[in-house]
């Protein structure tokens, strides 16, 4: 799985801040990186008390998705995701990073159109080059774009299709 570069991290964080949109976000450290966060923009956590939540470690993406307040995912688009991402009914950022992921993207994007990309173009093994305007965008567009109404759709769908009967 590829890494974010700490530069990465930072441009993430203030496009968040940016989009001005509530957010939970789970970060997962590597096992070879250090305890301080510099990634971090100082005073971040505590500008976005109230708005953002950041989770260190694991987190129940089901569960999280598929609570009525979220209103779109940031995915890597594995398919895993993909289908999560689907399944629950909110659109999708998409970040792809590695192996089908780009597909996936374009499945999300294109296809079915009910996710929105933030410029991802190559195969990496250290995320960096995105810039916090892109996420902004991205952010801000998901929940008011035709996206939303056209997943809702979808995760009904795929509800009804595993109901008893």
């Amino acid at each position: 799985m590829p890494d974010f570069s700490d530069s990465q991290l930072f441009e993430l964080a203030m496009g968040l801040e940016a989009s001005e949109q509530q957010f939970i976000w789970v970060v997962r450290k590597g096992k070879n990186e250090k305890e301080e966060e510099d990634w971090l923009p100082k005073g971040f956590e505590k500008r976005m008390e109230g708005k953002g939540l950041i989770i260190r470690g694991w987190a129940p993406q089901v569960l999280i998705l598929d609570h009525e307040a979220v209103g779109g995912f940031a995915t890597h688009c594995g398919w895993n995701s993909t289908l999560e991402g689907e399944a629950s009914g909110v659109p999708m950022v998409t970040w792809p990073m590695a192996s089908e992921q780009f597909y996936n993207e374009k499945l999300i994007t294109q296809v079915l159109k009910i996710g929105i990309s933030v410029g991802a173009q190559q195969w990496t093994r250290v995320v960096d080059g995105i810039k916090r305007e892109a996420i902004e965008k991205a952010m801000r567009q998901i929940l008011v774009g035709e996206e939303a109404a056209r997943t809702k759709a979808l995760g009904e769908m795929a509800r009804r299709g595993v109901e008893g009967g």
